[in-house]
């Protein structure tokens, strides 16, 4: 017997660099290549324009009395001034500080007043959101801000001019003492329950997993990347940004937010070779009405993540977007984010059913949640990380970092996955999702998948709801394809025979969509909420008993 532990390659060395000075290496590689495209705001840069417009902003920053160890806040949708803005953070050691544009005043306050924001960058609106309202309400309850600047303003033009008053060389100076293992980077992650946790990132953290994410793409500087996900997160500023810098590709950024058409249109006039996104981005993509229109030829890779990816659409994205080398890719905005990824190479049962297995200088063990033991391989338990992509901790908050990172180093995640004998890891669900119907453990992907096979489903989502006589019963959220009437009863005929008994969906509810955050994903704990409250008035019209 094998256990289920594995421990990535180590051939290629970790990079001991700040961002700030891996950035320039690129520059010296490949100074005319396309750094920086952003259609929509007529930007486009070559890595020696963007590393000038970089440190421009870097000094304007210093200008202002901003420096190593400062929060610096920003509140905004994609564009070219988020990526300069990451960049010039970290050319001069302030910590990013990234807030996710759907907060609302009282978390604001909070990511603000947690982080000890001394300065905010701020779009002036954004959806329906007036963020020029939100923060004059705030600013004032937050004691350690001292300033915000506004995007698409005069604000922007003052810092900018303001860096004739910091030299080039004391930029440089100041640059050269910064140390790799330095935080630089602050994100929130949105739990269930309690207030959202700063984890904590390093330059060596978040610029490797960087790299060894592009190595696993096979990134090189022909290499043109649509990254419709957003900055704020990980997978936008991670393995979309860093990604393409450490290997001088071109982030290419289609829009403000994910449209489909936007993405579409991007990556037919860019000739992007990959492009990125959550599963419900793809299926908005795979069903956009004039999908077939767009030359989509050049695309060869990409990245699904962020959520369990449905086989179904896997396969569509590799037959209908030529995204022939898309690779799945598992992780956590605490690990910086990625663990495990597929490689191009692997077979496409692979590609569609696993994520692949554990990243360079990166461990990985599946362990009984009760008792920490290291399972067999094969076996269900959850999934732990270990190594440099390991964030410094939980900001200002050791007692919930603990509860995180054990006394060994190991990140518990809080995913139950289970490990082949060649090492590919298979996430099955999360320990809170992990529904228990009379006495029996059911997983909700298992169900997911296999209503994915049903022609007239677009997507599904499993969550538990409580019932006296099983504890707890199956229930699904069921987006119909086009003009579907597909009935509940016709869709659990469908399952009857093909799962067992029990995973059998008791109750059936037909959607549009799911209730989910900006970066794509589902939030079933909002959906079991919301069908208590349906089902406990008996009478909730798009709710079918099945």
């Amino acid at each position: 017997m094998v256990l289920a532990h594995d421990a990535g390659p180590t051939d290629v060395a970790l990079i001991h660099e700040t961002i700030g000075e891996n950035l320039l290496k690129t520059v010296s590689r490949v100074p005319h290549e396309e750094a920086l495209v952003v259609p929509y705001q007529g930007v486009r840069l070559t890595y020696a324009e963007f590393a000038a417009e970089v440190d421009r902003v870097a000094r304007g920053l210093l200008a202002l009395g901003l420096g190593r160890g400062d929060r610096i806040g920003i509140w905004s949708p994609n564009n070219a001034e988020w990526v300069l803005i990451q960049y010039a953070t970290a050319r001069i050691g302030a910590i990013l500080v990234n807030i996710n544009p759907a907060y609302r005043t009282s978390e604001l306050e909070y990511a603000l007043n947690q982080s000890g924001c001394r300065f905010l960058i701020s779009a002036p609106e954004f959806l329906t959101s007036d963020y020029r309202k939100m923060v004059a309400e705030v600013a004032p309850l937050v004691a350690s801000l001292e300033r915000t600047l506004f995007l698409e303003s005069d604000d922007w033009e003052a810092l900018l001019a303001g860096s004739d008053d910091v030299t080039q060389a004391e930029l440089e100076a100041l640059a050269g003492g910064l140390e790799p293992d330095d935080p630089i980077n602050i994100q929130y992650t949105s739990g269930t329950t309690g207030f959202p946790k700063g984890a904590t990132l390093s330059h060596v953290n978040i610029l490797n997993n960087g790299f060894f994410v592009g190595e696993m793409c096979r990134y090189t500087a022909a290499d043109r990347v649509c990254i419709p996900v957003p900055f704020y997160h990980c997978f936008g500023m991670v393995l979309g940004n860093l990604a393409c810098t450490t290997h001088g590709a071109t982030i290419v950024v289609p829009g403000a937010r994910f449209l489909p058409e936007a993405v579409l249109e991007t990556v037919s006039s860019e000739q992007c070779t990959s492009l990125y996104g959550v599963p419900t981005m793809f299926i908005a993509a795979l069903e956009h009405p004039d999908a077939d229109e767009y030359d989509l030829s050049s695309l060869r890779t990409g990245i699904m993540a962020g959520s369990p990816c449905p086989v179904e659409v896997m396969k569509r994205v590799i037959s209908d977007f030529n995204m022939t080398e898309v690779t799945i890719a598992y992780g956590m905005t605490e690990t910086s984010p990625v663990s495990t990824q597929t490689a191009p190479d692997d077979d496409i049962e692979r590609r569609v059913s696993t994520v692949g297995r554990i990243h360079p200088h990166v461990e990985v063990k599946i362990v009984d949640p009760d008792t920490g033991r290291t399972l067999q391989r094969g076996e269900s338990g959850e999934l732990c990380t270990r190594g440099y992509s390991v964030m410094l901790g939980y900001w200002n908050d050791p007692a919930r970092t603990a509860e995180a990172i054990d006394a060994d180093g190991w990140m518990h995640t809080g995913d139950l996955a289970t490990m082949d004998a060649a090492g590919y890891v298979n996430i099955v669900g999360r320990i809170k999702d992990m529904i228990i119907r009379g006495g029996e453990n059911v997983y909700p992907r298992e169900i997911e998948e296999y209503l994915y096979t049903h022609p007239e489903v677009v997507d599904a989502q499993v969550v538990g709801v409580p019932d006296v006589k099983f504890g707890e019963e199956i229930m699904a959220w069921v987006v119909r394809r086009g003009d579907s009437n597909l009935t509940a009863d016709e869709l659990t005929d469908y399952c009857r025979g093909k799962i067992a008994h029990f995973k059998v969906p008791r109750y059936i509810k037909f959607v549009d969509d799911f209730p989910m955050t900006v970066t794509g994903k589902v939030q079933k704990f909002r959906m079991r909420e919301q069908a208590i409250g349906d089902l406990g008035l008996h009478d909730a019209a798009d709710i079918e008993s099945a």
